[in-house]
């Protein structure tokens, strides 16, 4: 069971004396805030661009108490694995910390994922529960989950918040936030201990290389993450954190789950982002600090012009993507009031690197800044490192997940026992000349979905191979006109007229691909230029595409 999953008692002790890890996790953080301000805002919901009911510290703890015991009658023990596959509602607050009370590992989901990865993930995490919606989007994720279920022998519960709860299915409305399950269930919940050692989080992404991995972190890799932000930029319970991201990825975790936690700060659930809601959100409830892609922000930058409107509570934020604009940085400024800080991380490492604001405005043009204490950096590079050589990227330390698990293969590889603790991140990077790094590109074939999670480049070809038409293809990022990298899908094919664009996209959504993993362009080639070794040239189609290359013929 990945639960069982800990780290050596010598690391535990070590970064217990350095600091960067605790006894403690998000539960204790919870239960401080109920007691000595019960009546602090926590959760500030907004749904359907309106705001909803907020509730306070001591109605949040409540809820995780009721959660767990909901989770406890459906037979969730410690070790179990629970999927939650919820949009931004403030039910997947408490019920990532209702998983915990009990011990349960939590797999958070993506709305955006499909069947087809769904059921990968379920089977692979061996889930015993699974938490959806039962349409969003226009998506039935209900009926997608019955289908698979019958495939997934672990699978006990199909949990289902909405208006349309079926036979089978338990209403998450009727059995979680109805029933008094702690007082049914008092002793279990007194008897649950609360352990920030072990591997509570399995994370999902398409890694560097091709197979999708699991993400094992525990609270206390994540804590080493969000510690050293909050107390650099001195973020406490007068602040209002507010993240558009989905809390089921690896930011919504730290800057929407687990950092207003442990600062006792309220904070903001948006169930959908919108241009025009954006605005009067964040002045309607006093955010203070705003942590988002680069896309956000030009929304936010393009909605404050319209306008004429400031935000003058707004005192902090954070940018972070593979490539940020440098006219993000420069903009933010004069738009929103507030200077623009850039950062770098990535699922697997949860303690970032960041400007700080004792490092010029513009700063963020030039660097993704500075480690915090719970993360080293190491270039590593057998050439003199120069920006046009930029050296490989390793990192490790506290805030360094637990492990990875190959989605289909199962290949569990403890970082701890890989050199030395070093991981490799896939990137490329520079010294920034003020003890920061500066991300230069990466090593593998890595596509970034508009600032979003990464593209498993291998599910998306292998799927357009069983095409027809295809002969060969290979998905390669480029760079759209706004700046930000999307999939092109480079193609030899086996038929004339050649498939569209719309066909491709059609056969891959036929077999349950996620929309926003299919490629947005298509070029045609008679041959995919490769290597002595057979492995096509993904750095020249790339720069092919960006206008920066021409391809060999014959």
């Amino acid at each position: 069971m990945i639960s069982h999953l800990r780290p050596a008692e010598e690391t535990i002790r070590r970064h217990r004396e350095s600091g960067v890890w605790r006894d403690g996790g998000p539960l204790g953080d919870l239960r401080r805030w109920r007691d000595d301000t019960p009546d602090a805002v926590a959760l500030i919901p907004y749904r359907d661009g309106a705001p909803a009911r907020r509730l306070t510290y001591a109605e949040y703890a409540h809820h995780v108490e009721r959660f767990a015991g909901a989770l406890y009658e459906l037979g969730v023990r410690p070790g179990d694995v629970v999927a939650i596959q919820l949009p931004n509602l403030w039910q997947i607050n408490a019920l990532m910390l209702a998983c915990a009370r009990l011990g349960a590992t939590i797999a958070p989901v993506l709305t955006t994922i499909r069947a087809r990865e769904l059921e990968r993930i379920l089977a692979r995490v061996g889930a015993v529960v699974c938490v959806t919606v039962d349409s969003w989007a226009g998506y039935d994720h209900a009926t997608a989950l019955a289908e698979l279920a019958p495939r997934l022998p672990a699978l006990r519960h199909r949990v289902v918040l909405g208006e349309s709860v079926r036979d089978g299915e338990v209403d998450f409305v009727r059995h979680f936030q109805e029933t008094p399950w702690e007082r049914r269930h008092p002793v279990a919940l007194d008897e649950a201990t609360e352990d920030p050692y072990r591997a509570a989080l399995v994370l999902f992404t398409s890694g560097t290389s091709g197979e999708p991995k699991g993400i094992l972190h525990s609270f206390n890799t994540i804590y080493a993450g969000i510690s050293a932000i909050i107390a650099e930029e001195r973020i406490g319970p007068d602040d209002v954190l507010f993240i558009p991201h989905a809390f089921a990825f690896v930011g919504g975790v730290l800057y929407g789950v687990t950092m207003p936690l442990l600062a006792g700060a309220a904070s903001v659930v948006l169930d959908a982002w919108s241009r025009e809601v954006a605005l009067p959100l964040l002045a309607e409830t006093g955010t203070t600090a705003m942590f988002a892609a680069p896309t956000y922000f030009f929304d936010l930058i393009a909605a404050a012009r319209e306008g004429s409107r400031t935000l003058p509570a707004l005192r902090l934020a954070v940018t972070g993507a593979t490539t940020i604009p440098g006219r993000l940085v420069t903009e933010t400024p004069g738009a929103l009031g507030v200077p623009m800080r850039t950062l770098w991380g990535m699922t697997e490492v949860t303690a970032q690197t960041w400007t700080r604001a004792d490092q010029p405005a513009d700063w963020g043009t030039r660097s993704d800044g500075r480690p915090g204490p719970g993360l080293e950096v190491d270039l590593r590079s057998v050439e003199e490192i120069t920006r046009e050589r930029p050296a490989r990227l390793f990192v490790r330390g506290a805030g360094v997940c637990l492990a990875t698990m190959g989605r289909d293969s199962g290949e569990l590889r403890v970082l701890a026992e890989q050199d030395d603790g070093w991981y490799d991140t896939g990137d490329l990077a520079i010294a920034d000349g003020a003890g920061g790094i500066r991300i230069m590109g990466r090593v593998a074939d890595r596509i970034s979905s508009r600032g979003r999670a990464m593209i498993p480049v291998n599910d998306v070809e292998t799927e357009l191979l069983n095409h027809p038409a295809v002969g060969d293809v290979a998905v390669v990022g480029y760079r759209a006109d706004d700046g930000y990298e999307d999939p092109c899908a480079v193609l030899v094919a086996r038929s004339t007229p050649p498939p569209t664009l719309t066909e491709l996209r059609e056969h891959l959504a036929q077999r349950g691909m996620t929309q926003w993993y299919q490629p947005t362009r298509l070029e045609l080639v008679d041959t995919l230029p490769r290597n002595s070794a057979g492995k096509v040239r993904k750095e020249l189609l790339r720069r092919w595409l960006n206008g920066e290359a021409e391809l060999p013929t014959g």
